[in-house]
This record gives C-alpha cells, structure tokens and sequence, in this order.
C-alpha cells in the first residue's frame, strides 16, 4: 500500500493504548510494551502510528526505545496539534508556537532526523487552518517533514487542507 511515495503493509500498529490509563503517563508494563512493539514488527507491520499527545510525549519515547535504530522499510507517523493538561482532556491547539515545539520534541523522542509522516491531529477552531498546515509545509521544506497526513478532519476541512499542502493520509475513526 502506498503512502505517499512510501510503502506500508496493510496493517498498521496504533501504539496509543500502550501508555498509561486515559492514555496517561507511563506504561505499568515498559519492557511488555517494548516486547510488544518488537514483535509486532517480526510480524511483518513496518508502519506505527503515534502522537506526541499520547502519554503525553511517551508513546513515541517507547518506540525509539524499542525499535530504534529502525528497520530498513519502517515507517513511524506523528501528530502534533493537541494539547493534554489533564488525563481526561484532550485540547486543540494548532498554533504555530505549539506546532513547532511538537515537531521538534517528537523528532527528538524518536531519535530522527526527519519524520516521514506528520499528521495535524485535529483542528483548532481559534487558529486558521491554513496557517496551522503552513507550519507542516514549512517543516517539509526545511527537510524535517517528508509526508503530511490530517486526522479528525470533516471533508471541508480536507478539502482547504489541499489547497495548503499534499495531504497523503486521513487518518479518521
């Protein structure tokens, strides 16, 4: 299957679930989770979803924990865009600030240069979308962003995300 000029087998591993309750703070578990994501990979998945809000920023601390250095072939997506100031809440926040910090702590946590695929994991109704994608496309200019995905978008939402940037992946439920 292809994502963007990417190839990805069709099963795909969402690592949100394996932080803590209300996908809060740390596993119980770091070595079955570790475990875990290993195998997953033996098993042939070369694509994992992640998002510095999981945790929030542990999810993606686990997988390079794991997995790095990463297979030849695999693909680790991120999103940015939301903020966690409580187990039980999960904030938009697209501003550009925000955007900017979230990219460069998740390049860190998972040990990369480049992450290939960065998603906005929603939009923020106070901060134009079009000027929260700009930060993505400015960040896939500057080499640190090869792909750029959305997630929670409705398709008018899609539909002014495209005239921004290439969106290669909707990630919805």
């Amino acid at each position: 299957m292809k994502l963007g000029d990417l190839e990805v087998n069709r099963l795909g591993f969402g690592a949100m679930r394996a932080v803590g309750p209300n996908i809060w703070g740390e596993p119980k578990d770091r070595a079955g989770v570790h475990r875990l994501f290993r195998r997953a990979v033996e098993l042939g998945v070369n694509f994992f979803d992640t998002a510095e809000s999981y945790g929030p920023q542990t999810d993606e601390t686990l997988i390079a924990e794991a997995l790095h250095p990463y297979p030849k072939g695999f693909v680790v997506a991120t999103k940015c865009g939301i903020s966690r100031p409580t187990p039980g809440r999960w904030d938009a926040d697209g501003r550009p600030e925000k955007l900017k910090r979230d990219l460069e702590g998740s390049l860190k946590r998972l040990k990369l240069e480049r992450t290939d695929l960065y998603q906005l994991h929603t939009v923020d109704p106070k901060v134009p979308l079009e000027e929260s994608l700009g930060v993505l496309v400015d960040a896939q200019r500057a080499g640190k962003v090869r792909h750029i995905g959305v997630s929670n978008f409705n398709v008018k939402q899609l539909e002014r995300a495209r005239k921004v940037a290439t969106v290669v992946s909707v990630q919805n439920r």
